[in-house]
């Protein structure tokens, strides 16, 4: 059984720190849904995907079918006591299972492929827990991919792997992108770029009646505090603000996310002909 002192233990624990995720090229999934998501894309769309799972001996009981079809498919389990699960947490309450994963972002080129629908595009978000839900969201929608763009979260972090509710490993991410080069390849593959920002001229409403959400479509989001900066601004084809009809101030990012890719995902689906899916 290891410790918090053993070597791989102390080798994983460096893979808290983003520096030491980028040299390796390896990062940390706590709890058994990151694990489960992790391990059936490692046996399916991205083979290998999961290099490492460390159980802790309390609780790998609960998780012994997950922790079968892992040792099966030749991914190396590990047991370990409660203060080695521990060090490798970033949580209050540690789950008592984690994955070591390789790094998940693609290319540009690679997560757009040919003809994408839907495109989040996260600029200057610097939360983690926002970020990880707008990936989540993006998943929800059926979104082709999640670019975050220029000084940005890394989406590897544990706040965000967390915060994404496994939705990290369902669809492509790119990170570290300039916003105007992944402007330029999203308009490239056809699609409109909508920026949302409180004081834009155009209402997600009138967007949508006037048939901008049925086209493909990539929005862009900005920093928590400060949104779009004007140099983003200028590269969409269109400002969009999200109608407030009650006394909030405001809406964080990740809210809007969910609320307008879910408008362009409803628009997109009533666009198509009866009969396809």
């Amino acid at each position: 059984m290891l410790t918090d002192r053993s070597r791989r233990v102390r080798e994983a624990r460096k893979l808290r720190r983003r520096a030491a995720r980028e040299k390796a090229g390896l990062f940390l999934a706590e709890g058994p849904q990151a694990v489960r998501e992790a391990l059936g894309e490692s046996l399916g769309p991205r083979p290998g995907l999961v290099v490492e799972i460390f159980a802790a001996v309390s609780t790998a009981a609960r998780h012994t079918g997950l922790l079968d079809h892992a040792a099966g498919a030749g991914v190396t389990v590990q047991l370990a006591d409660d203060a080695a699960l521990a060090s490798l947490s970033e949580t209050v309450t540690p789950q008592g299972l984690v994955a070591v994963c390789r790094l998940l972002t693609v290319p540009l080129t690679e997560a757009l492929g040919s003809a994408p629908e839907l495109v989040a595009v996260l600029v200057e978000v610097r939360d983690p827990g926002n970020a990880g839900t707008v990936i989540r969201c993006a998943d929800a929608a059926g979104a082709d991919a999640v670019i975050i763009a220029g000084d940005s979260v890394d989406p590897h972090g544990g706040k965000c792997v967390r915060a994404s509710a496994g939705s990290l490993f369902h669809l492509p991410v790119v990170a570290g992108v300039p916003p105007a080069e992944a402007v330029r390849a999203l308009r490239d593959r056809g699609m409109s770029v909508l920026a949302a920002e409180g004081a834009g001229a155009t209402d997600l409403d009138g967007a949508e009646d006037e048939g901008l959400l049925s086209r493909p479509t990539a929005w862009l989001f900005g920093n928590e505090a400060s949104g779009l900066c004007a140099d983003v601004l200028a590269l969409a084809d269109r400002v969009v603000r999200i109608p407030i009809h009650g006394r909030a101030e405001s809406l964080n990012v990740a809210t809007a996310a969910a609320v307008c890719l879910y408008a362009s995902a409803r628009a997109r689906r009533r666009a198509r002909p009866s009969g396809v899916s």
